[in-house]
């Protein structure tokens, strides 16, 4: 490759890091501090992930049914936050290491957290790091937009590893390029 034909290049890199940067530069910025919280949700004190508590036992013979369990966690959303709250569960997170069962639940970020064995409540609390990783794999913008499916998710994901990819190759040109040219321009 001739002078011309590097510094072509490299001015083309430059073009193509530069405009991806500033289209993409809000989504990369959501990304990367949503994934600088989300590294961190189990080193937050229980702000952005509840700690997880203890049970009184983890001898799943003593447990009761998930049935129970579910129903206990249902009757807690009901007792303990604003009428209307969706108490439709989305998953239930079994810990017998901990004794404890984590009940999610549909279209909002609260969980409860039950012992296995008794029933009792023991935590009651928003898991914000769900809201995090909703905001860095870009699926927050579904359900308002009414889109379903996770075809924005993947088109989002798609769109910003590739031009996070482009950012590494032409990076990295933008770095090593000028010395090539200056080798070439030397040999001259």
């Amino acid at each position: 490759m001739n002078v011309q034909q590097q510094a072509r290049l490299l001015r083309a890199f430059r073009n193509v890091h530069r405009i991806s940067g500033a289209t993409l530069f809000v989504f990369f910025f959501l990304i990367a501090f949503s994934g600088l919280m989300l590294g961190w949700k189990k080193h937050s004190s229980g702000y952005l992930l509840p700690e997880t508590q203890r049970g009184t036992t983890a001898e799943l013979q003593q447990w009761l049914p998930l049935s129970t369990l579910k129903a206990k966690a249902v009757q807690a959303v009901e007792a303990q936050l604003p009428a209307g709250t969706a108490t439709e569960v989305d998953r239930m997170d079994v810990r017998p290491g901990k004794g404890v069962v984590k009940v999610r639940f549909e279209g909002h970020y609260w969980s409860v957290q039950v012992d296995g064995a008794s029933g009792e409540v023991l935590q009651i609390a928003k898991r914000r790091s769900d809201w995090m990783e909703a905001l860095h794999d870009g699926s927050i913008i579904e359900k308002p937009l009414g889109i379903s499916g996770g075809y924005f998710k993947l088109l989002y994901t798609t769109v910003t590893g590739l031009a996070l990819l482009s950012f590494t190759i032409t990076g990295f040109w933008l770095w090593y390029g000028p010395k090539v040219l200056r080798r070439s321009k030397r040999k001259r």
